[in-house]
């Protein structure tokens, strides 16, 4: 039985983990942590965890949380996560960070888009968690990166083509919209029901801090620097992540080669479906699950290709896929305790 523990469970993303992880049959989840919610029960914070988890918030140190822990999820703030792993790992535990602090392997690239790096010597050990791209290199890691939620909802569909030379790297461009859940748990009028409801809006345009992110692991797939137009956008409903990217197909590429890069590139991913080219996918779909699914159609008028995926911001962009990737550094399946039916109604 593996022993975990989560460091900043009073979030969306640390909820979503405890309540993955108190079904998986291999662990028994020891200790979760909150400064704020130190001394609470989980379940009179999440009600809906009633008669699945019994754990009480602490605010504790490494020292203690490794104690009870073989492997720890950081589910922190940027900047306070390069406070907390280092001490982690110096205790001989594994951890996935669910922060950005060490997604990005070139500390000058992390400074430009968040601030001087603590601890840059650490970039070079952690793993990108995207399992369909670095599967084997996750198996043996310490550290892993857990991906953020708009880059997995665009690398995903974006892989292939870019593997296969099917299209220009130049002309990629990724239009997103989320959930208001991707904006955390916490309150600001910018996520106010008010201000969301009956509203939808793009922000941070040519600047979200998931763009290097995105460049960094979509370069090393073409072999060549990628520079993309992302456009995030913010939708009323609660979870769920649908990304459009559209791109220039390169001369004599068809739509059987597309297939076949596809089927390909995903032939033993058990959480990418395909839907093809005959059906676009919704989030509904995917909502509560593990699960991205990618449809593609060609406008052969302008010798574009557009491919939607959808994911759920919190499972598969978050904590469904830092499970899969506490499975793969613990050598169990991959699927276990994520193979269950998204929630659509």
């Amino acid at each position: 039985m593996l022993r975990v523990a989560i460091a900043g469970a009073s979030g969306y993303t640390g909820f979503e983990l405890i309540r993955i992880l108190s079904h998986h049959p291999q662990v028994e989840l020891t200790t979760i942590t909150s400064r704020v919610q130190a001394g609470q029960r989980l379940d009179a914070f999440y009600p809906a965890m009633k008669g699945h988890c019994e754990l009480v918030f602490e605010n504790t140190t490494p020292e203690v949380l490794t104690a009870n822990a073989d492997l720890v999820f950081t589910a922190l703030p940027h900047q306070a996560a390069m406070d907390f792993v280092p001490n982690l790992l110096e205790r001989g535990v594994k951890v996935i960070d669910l922060s950005a602090d060490y997604r990005l392997k070139d500390p000058l690239v992390y400074e430009a888009w968040y601030q001087p790096h603590k601890t840059p010597e650490l970039l070079a050990q952690a793993v990108y968690g995207l399992p369909e791209l670095h599967r084997q290199r996750i198996r043996p890691a310490r550290l892993v990166a857990n991906p953020g939620c708009y880059p997995t909802s665009i690398i995903l569909p974006s892989a292939p083509l870019l593997q296969k030379a099917l299209i220009d790297p130049k002309t990629l461009i990724a239009d997103s919209k989320s959930g208001v859940t991707g904006a955390g748990r916490g309150v600001s009028l910018a996520v106010h029901f008010c201000e969301v409801s009956d509203s939808f809006k793009a922000y941070k345009v040519a600047e979200h801090r998931h763009t290097p992110e995105i460049e960094q692991e979509l370069s090393g797939l073409a072999g060549e620097p990628v520079c993309l137009t992302f456009t995030p956008h913010l939708v009323p409903m609660s979870r769920g992540i649908l990304s459009t990217v559209y791109a220039t197909l390169r001369e004599e590429v068809t739509l059987d080669r597309i297939d076949e890069a596809f089927a390909s590139f995903y032939r033993d991913a058990p959480f990418v479906r395909l839907c093809g080219r005959g059906e676009l996918p919704t989030t509904l779909q995917v909502r509560g699950s593990n699960y991205c699914d990618i449809g593609w159609r060609v406008d052969e008028r302008n010798r574009r290709l557009i491919v939607v995926s959808v994911i759920d911001n919190l499972t598969r962009g978050a904590s469904g896929q830092a499970v899969c990737n506490m499975n793969l550094m613990s050598g169990m399946p991959e699927e276990l305790g994520l193979d269950y039916a998204p929630w659509q109604p």
